[in-house]
């Protein structure tokens, strides 16, 4: 006779163990030791920070790519008319919006994708901005500031709206009265408004790696499809040629290229692609280095040693897993904690010096009122991990030519328009903040009241506008600093003679409006009012400078 061996007693009730899958049947006792070591970590080192640190002195990247569509034509060719059609559930979309109304967290929507005929099943595309989104509208209604939110008719406990009247002008329509946070209801800082239920005017991010790991398309990452910005107009016509003429400066600069931009079955519109700065991007830096991006709420403040206290300041874009933020931070703690000698003395061990004088020069050339100083903190770094030396990279360019145009080579640039450029209709100026001598307000705007920005410990560069934080100290030291005004000015002068007294500023235009007049879905009215003002303005930025003590010193 035959019998089984005793088998061993579970201490799991026979009811329960049915219900459990067989390989957690199987492994019970594995799993138990885990949980009991885990429980012995906690009890241990659970009142104890771990500080994520890479001690690895490597310059190879993460990033692993497992597929890159050639595609047909190369997709920032600013002199062809390119073509984009997305095409994604509503539910998701809904979904989307939902979140974001509720917790203001942009997730990704899967999409198909077909760009200049060449199609790519499950992108991911999200919503890209901060200020730009303030703007934003679902339902007839903006998303609530503050703690809380949900979603337009949701549930309480998702914001309260405002009063009747405020924010509104007669006869229904949106004006410029602010928004806790800096926000415009109707269009943020931007010309137009965003409405949720417009999405082929909305600004988006698309990522071919989202839902297909390592996947690029001509190499790149993802793409931003830009929206309208205040010194272009709907066109997005100042970005195009503040990024043309980056480059053809020979600046680090994003390529561009304009596409019909066509959701579902919506209208098809005319939009602006740029390239996002990713590792293809940081390919033409030339040598071996890393690319770190500077976050809309960012401080450039010392925050002491540990780098996870620095995550809401800066993002590493390359070398993940080699490389850390630490030569970062060890640039911020120098430049808040240098003497005026010390920083003089050795700012070019750490910066590299030329490259930022024209930076800077190009910033308020360009009339970019939101640098690395505006309150969207746009730039990247660039750290050369042979020269251990940084460079700042410029970054989001739909607030360039929007400011005043007679400002100088030493003066800051501010909200507002000159010479022909005119705020939109029923926008007000921040809290604080007054219009450029000159400037032309719609009918019937008043300036706010206050007097000039909130200052903070009496510079004239950092402050408030709006309830954003304005300054950055690398280049508040720079500019004050009597040891660099020479390479300062002289970059000023050198590059106000390739952009504007050559006439590349004007011509550069030109070309542009000739290919965006080709897109499917432009509007060519829009195009030549737009290129009209933008066209003023240069005019009127080339005259004003023309005479300036600092272009004409020899």
């Amino acid at each position: 006779m035959i019998t089984e061996p005793p088998r061993a007693m579970s201490p799991l009730p026979r009811a329960l163990r049915r219900r459990l899958p067989v390989r957690v049947r199987q492994n019970w006792k594995l799993l138990t030791t885990c949980a009991a070591f885990l429980t012995v970590l906690t009890l241990v080192l659970g009142t104890e920070r771990i500080r994520p640190y890479v001690t690895s002195a490597g310059d190879v990247g993460s990033d692993t790519v497992t597929v890159n569509i050639a595609g047909t034509t190369d997709l920032f060719d600013a002199a062809v008319a390119h073509s984009i059609s997305l095409t994604f559930k509503d539910t998701d979309y809904q979904q989307m919006l939902e979140t974001y109304w509720k917790e203001g967290k942009k997730g990704y929507v899967e999409a198909d994708l077909t760009i200049d005929g060449t199609t790519l099943a499950s992108v991911g595309i999200r919503l890209k901005g901060n200020s730009t989104l303030q703007g934003l509208t679902w339902k007839g209604e903006s998303r609530p500031r503050g703690n809380g939110g949900g979603p337009p008719g949701g549930p309480p406990g998702g914001g309260q709206r405002p009063p009747a009247g405020v924010g509104q002008q007669q006869g229904g329509q949106r004006g410029g009265q602010q928004q806790a946070g800096g926000g415009f209801p109707g269009g943020g800082m931007t010309r137009d408004s965003l409405k949720a239920e417009e999405p082929e005017a909305l600004p988006w991010l698309i990522s071919f790696d989202e839902f297909v790991e390592g996947r690029r398309y001509q190499g790149h990452r993802e793409v931003a499809v830009r929206v309208a910005g205040m010194g272009g107009g709907s066109t997005v016509l100042n970005e195009a040629l503040a990024l043309s003429l980056l480059d053809s400066t020979g600046e680090a600069a994003q390529r561009y290229a304009y596409s019909s931009f066509t959701v579902n079955d919506r209208p098809t519109t005319a939009r602006l692609l740029v390239e996002h700065p990713d590792e293809h991007f940081a390919e033409q830096m030339g040598g071996t280095g890393v690319l770190y991006k500077s976050l809309a709420s960012s401080s450039f403040t010392d925050q002491g040693d540990d780098q996870t206290d620095y995550t809401d300041d800066f993002k590493q874009i390359t070398m993940k897993g080699s490389q850390d933020l630490q030569p970062v931070i060890n640039l911020i703690k120098w430049v808040n904690s240098a003497s005026d000698q010390e920083f003089d003395a050795h700012l070019a061990d750490r910066v590299d010096v030329e490259s930022f004088a024209r930076y800077v020069a190009l910033q308020n050339l360009l009339l970019n009122f939101d640098d690395m100083s505006g309150p969207g903190k746009n730039y990247y770094l660039w750290y050369d991990l042979e020269t251990k030396k940084f460079s700042v990279i410029s970054w989001d360019h739909n607030l360039t030519f929007s400011g005043n145009a007679a400002q100088g080579p030493h003066e800051s640039g501010g909200f507002g328009m000159r010479g022909g450029m005119q705020l939109p209709e029923g926008m007000q100026l921040p809290e604080g903040v007054q219009p450029p001598e000159g400037m032309q307000l719609p009918e019937g705007m008043q300036p706010p009241g206050g007097g000039a920005r909130e200052q903070e410990g009496g510079n004239a560069e950092r402050g408030r506008v709006g309830g954003m934080m304005m300054g950055n100290k690398l280049k508040e030291r720079f500019l004050a600093s009597d040891a660099f005004r020479e390479v300062y000015e002289n970059a000023y002068r050198e590059l106000y003679q390739e952009v504007y007294a050559s006439g590349r500023a004007t011509e550069a235009l030109g070309a542009i409006i000739g290919v965006l007049k080709t897109v499917d879905g432009v509007d060519a009215a829009a195009v030549d009012s737009d290129a009209e003002r933008l066209r003023t303005l240069v005019k009127q930025r080339t005259e004003s400078l023309k005479g300036n003590e600092v272009i004409n010193r020899s």
